[in-house]
C-alpha cells in the first residue's frame, strides 16, 4: 500500500468514528461499515440489526419516461409547433461525443466504471460534513442520476420537497437507491440516462438540447472545449450560465480542462489550448414553446385548452403532469388556409405597426366546434417595450390567453332578433323608428324594472318607419330597442347565451338596457362561435381547437383519444336559427355590408360601439363563421376609433363596414375557396314574407352607432 492510499484509509477511519460521535452513527455506520467496510462492521462500530434497517430502505428507484416535446400538427397532420414544459431530445449514448462523458468524469467521478455507485472517500467525508449540518456532494454520477430521476419523479410539491431536501437521511435513501440502479443498469445506461436527465441551464434539458442551445451542433458533434463547458453548467447552471455569465463560465470549462488533463484525457498542452480560446457560442434560439411557432397565438390556445379538458386527466395535477411529460402527438383543427387568409387580411388593413390599434380575427366551423383560425396583428412577444407585440391572445377569452374582452356593438341585434322569432314575432313587426327616443318600461332577469334609456340612431336616415329586415339591413337602433323591449330584455339576454355569447371575463351576462346594442365584452371566438350556432341551425357546440392525441398516457393501451363534439342540439330552434340566417343575409343587399359579399350566399352583421370605441363583423356561411374586432389596446373608449390613422389610411371614423368589414370579407373568400358552396335554407313560411323589407332606409349612413352612455 502506498503512503497515499494508508492516508486515505486511516482518514476513513477517523471519519466512522467521528460519525458514531456525532449522533448519527447507526445510519451512517450501516453504510460504511456493513456495506463498504465490512471488516469495520465485524470490529463492532456498528450491529446487525442497523445493517438490516439501512438494506431495508426503498431500492426500487425506476427510471421513468423522461420528459419529451409535444408535437402539435394542424388538421392535414403537418407540424405547427414543438412545445415542452422541459426541451428535452432523447439521445444514446453512441449518439454522444465521447469527449462528454470523459469531461463529466473528469470533473464529477473519475472512477465511474470502477465503483459500484459509492465512492467511499467522498461519501464518508459528504456524510460527516453533513451531519455537521452543511451539505456537501462528493457524490458519484450515479448518485447524482438518482437525485435528478427522484425529482423527476416528484408528483407533488411534498415529494419534490423531499427530493430536495438538506438531511442526512435523504443521503442514505439515495445511497440505497444507488445501489439498486448499479444492480439493474449497466455503467452506460447510468451514463446516458445522467447525461439525457441532467439540466444545462438556459431552458436545455439534457445533452442533445445543451449542445445545440449553445452551440448549434448535435451532441455528437461537441469537442472537447465544448464538452468541458457543458458538463460544467450542471453544478450551477445558473451562476456558470455562458450567455449571462461568460467570465464564470470560462472559469469553470478551464477548471474541467485542467481535470481533463489531470486525468490523462488530455495532455497540459492541448488543455492549456483550449483554455485559451473564447466560448466560440452560436446559440440556437430556444425551442419547444409556443414561440418559436409560426402559429404561437394558436399554439397557446391549444395548449390551455388541454390543461383545462379532462382528457389528459380528471385533476388540474394529473393534466400538469402529462403536459409536463410529453412525448405525445396533438392533432389541432388549424386550417392552414383559413388561418393564412384571417392572418393575411388583418396585416393588411390593419398592420403590426398600427398599435396600438388591434384587429383580432376567430373562424369556427359550425356544427362542430372546431376552431380553424385565430388572427392578430400583433406579434407573439413577451417585450413590454416593443408596442407590436404581446403575449395576449386578443381573439380568445381571458382563462384561454385572452383579454378582458370588447364590447361587440350591434353584432348583439343577431341575438334580439332571434328572441323576436321565438316569442312567436314575424319579419314585419314593425315600430315608428325615429332618430333619438326614450325606452321605459323595461324588466332585467330579477323583475326589476329599469330607468328610462335614451337611444338614439348613428344618422337621421335610419329614422322612420321599420320592419323588422329593413331595421336589419339599417342596423337602426331605435328599431331593435322597441323590439327589445317587445320581446324583454331578460329573454334577449337569455337567447344570447343559449346561442353560446358568454363574457370575456367569466363574469355573467349584465343584463342592462343597452344590451341589443352590445354592451357586453366578449372575445372573436365567443362571437364567431354564437353566429355558427345559427349557421348550423341552431345546433351550439363548445369550441375547440384539438381533434386527436396520439397517444393516451394515462392509460397506453388506449391508443390514441378522438375528441368528439360537445353541443347542443336545439340550443336555437331550428327555424330560428333559419329566420336569423335569412334576415342576417338581407344586410349584404343595400343594408350595412353592402359591397361584403364573398361570391356565395352568406350572412352578417356589422357592429359599431358607441362613439367607435369598437367596432366589429361577424358573420358565417353555412359551413364557416367568423368574427373581426379592431379597436385600441388602452382602451377603446378613452381611445375611440375617431379621427385615426391605421396603416397608410386616414379614418374619420371606424364602423363596422369600414375595417373589419373588409377583413371579414377577404378571410371568408379564401377561406371558403376549397369548401363545397352551400345554400341556406329557404326562409321559415312561419315568419311571414320574406321580402316585406318596406319602407327600407336611405343608404348613406351606417346606421350602426350605439346609444349615448353605453
Amino acid at each position: 500500500m502506498t503512503e497515499s492510499s494508508g492516508d486515505g484509509a486511516r482518514e476513513e477511519t477517523r471519519a466512522a468514528a467521528l460519525l458514531r460521535l456525532t449522533g448519527v452513527a447507526a445510519l451512517a455506520g450501516v453504510l460504511c461499515a456493513s456495506l463498504v467496510l465490512p471488516w469495520v462492521g465485524a470490529a463492532g462500530l456498528v450491529g446487525r440489526d442497523v445493517a438490516s434497517a439501512f438494506m431495508a430502505l426503498p431500492a426500487d428507484l425506476e427510471p421513468p419516461p423522461l420528459s419529451e416535446r409535444i408535437l402539435l400538427t394542424d388538421a392535414d397532420g403537418r407540424p405547427i409547433a414543438e412545445v415542452a414544459e422541459r426541451e428535452r431530445d432523447l439521445v444514446g449514448l453512441d449518439e454522444i461525443s465521447p469527449w462528454v462523458p470523459a469531461a463529466l468524469m473528469a470533473i464529477e467521478d473519475e472512477r465511474f466504471y470502477e465503483h459500484n455507485g459509492l465512492d467511499l472517500r467522498g461519501v464518508l467525508r459528504a456524510l460527516v460534513r453533513t451531519a455537521q449540518g452543511d451539505l456537501q456532494g462528493g457524490s458519484t454520477i450515479t448518485q447524482q442520476y438518482v437525485k435528478n430521476l427522484l425529482i423527476e419523479n416528484a408528483d407533488t410539491e411534498e415529494e419534490l420537497a423531499r427530493a430536495n431536501e438538506r438531511t442526512v437521511g435523504r443521503k442514505l435513501v439515495e445511497l440505497r437507491h444507488t445501489m439498486g440502479i448499479e444492480e439493474r443498469m449497466t455503467k452506460d445506461e447510468i451514463m446516458e440516462g445522467y447525461l439525457n436527465l441532467s439540466y444545462f441551464g438556459s431552458g436545455a434539458h439534457g445533452i442533445e438540447i445543451a449542445a445545440r442551445r449553445y452551440f448549434s451542433v448535435p451532441a455528437a458533434d461537441l469537442g472537447p472545449a465544448q464538452a468541458a463547458l457543458l458538463v460544467g453548467l450542471v453544478r450551477g447552471p445558473s451562476y456558470y450560465d455562458p450567455l449571462a455569465n461568460p467570465d464564470a463560465a470560462i472559469e469553470r470549462r478551464n477548471t474541467v480542462l485542467d481535470r481533463m488533463a489531470d486525468t490523462g484525457d488530455l495532455t497540459a498542452e492541448e488543455a492549456e489550448e483550449y483554455k485559451g480560446t473564447g466560448l466560440d457560442l452560436e446559440p440556437t434560439e430556444r425551442g419547444g414553446s409556443c414561440y418559436s411557432s409560426d402559429y404561437p397565438f394558436f399554439c397557446d390556445y391549444v395548449m390551455r385548452w388541454l390543461e383545462n379538458s379532462d382528457i389528459l386527466g380528471e385533476t388540474e395535477e394529473q393534466r400538469n403532469r402529462t403536459l409536463e411529460q410529453g412525448g405525445f402527438t396533438v392533432r389541432t383543427t388549424l386550417d392552414r388556409d383559413a388561418q393564412t387568409a384571417a392572418q393575411e387580411a388583418v396585416d393588411r388593413h390593419v398592420p403590426p405597426d398600427a398599435a396600438p390599434k388591434f384587429a383580432a380575427e376567430a373562424v369556427v366551423e359550425p356544427g362542430n366546434g372546431k376552431v380553424r383560425a385565430l388572427a392578430q396583428n400583433l406579434r407573439y412577444g413577451f417585450d413590454e417595450e416593443d408596442s407590436d407585440t404581446t403575449s395576449i391572445n386578443l381573439a380568445v377569452d381571458h382563462e384561454d390567453g385572452g383579454s378582458h374582452g370588447y364590447q361587440a356593438g350591434s353584432t348583439f341585434k343577431a341575438f334580439t332578433l332571434a328572441a323576436a322569432l321565438d316569442a312567436g314575432l314575424g319579419y314585419g313587426t314593425s315600430f315608428s323608428a325615429p332618430k333619438t327616443m326614450t325606452v321605459d318600461g323595461l324588466r332585467n332577469c330579477d323583475g326589476g324594472r329599469m330607468s328610462g334609456w335614451d337611444v338614439r340612431n348613428a344618422g337621421e336616415s335610419s329614422a322612420g318607419r321599420h320592419n323588422m329586415i329593413s331595421g336589419t339591413k339599417g342596423s337602426v337602433n331605435t328599431y331593435f330597442a322597441q323590439l327589445q323591449k317587445r320581446v324583454g330584455l331578460c329573454e334577449t339576454s337569455r337567447m344570447a347565451e343559449s346561442a353560446g355569447i358568454a363574457r370575456a371575463d367569466g363574469e355573467p351576462l349584465g343584463v342592462w338596457s343597452s344590451f341589443t346594442l352590445g354592451d357586453q365584452e366578449v372575445s372573436p371566438l365567443t362571437v364567431a362561435n354564437a353566429y355558427a350556432t345559427f349557421a348550423a341551425h341552431g345546433t351550439r357546440c363548445e369550441p375547440r381547437p384539438v381533434e386527436v392525441v396520439s397517444e393516451n398516457p394515462v392509460d397506453p393501451d388506449a391508443g390514441r383519444i378522438v375528441v368528439g363534439n360537445t353541443c347542443e342540439e336545439d340550443a336555437v330552434d331550428r327555424k330560428v336559427a333559419d329566420g336569423v340566417s335569412h334576415l342576417l343575409q338581407q344586410t349584404f343587399k343595400g343594408g350595412t355590408a353592402n359591397g361584403l359579399d364573398i361570391g356565395r350566399p352568406a350572412a352578417g352583421k356589422t357592429g359599431t360601439t358607441d362613439s367607435a370605441a369598437y367596432a366589429w363583423f361577424a358573420g358565417y356561411t353555412p359551413n364557416l363563421a367568423a368574427a373581426v374586432a379592431v379597436g385600441d389596446l388602452r382602451g377603446g373608449e378613452q381611445n375611440p376609433l375617431q379621427g385615426v390613422r391605421i396603416g397608410d389610411r386616414y379614418y374619420g371614423i371606424v364602423y363596422g363596414g369600414t375595417l373589419p368589414g373588409p377583413i371579414w370579407q377577404e378571410t371568408m373568400r379564401e377561406a371558403t375557396a376549397g369548401l363545397p358552396e352551400k345554400s341556406f335554407p329557404k326562409s321559415p313560411s312561419d315568419f311571414g314574407d320574406p321580402d316585406a323589407d318596406r319602407p327600407e332606409p336611405r343608404a348613406d349612413g351606417d346606421g350602426d352607432g350605439g346609444t349615448e352612455g353605453t
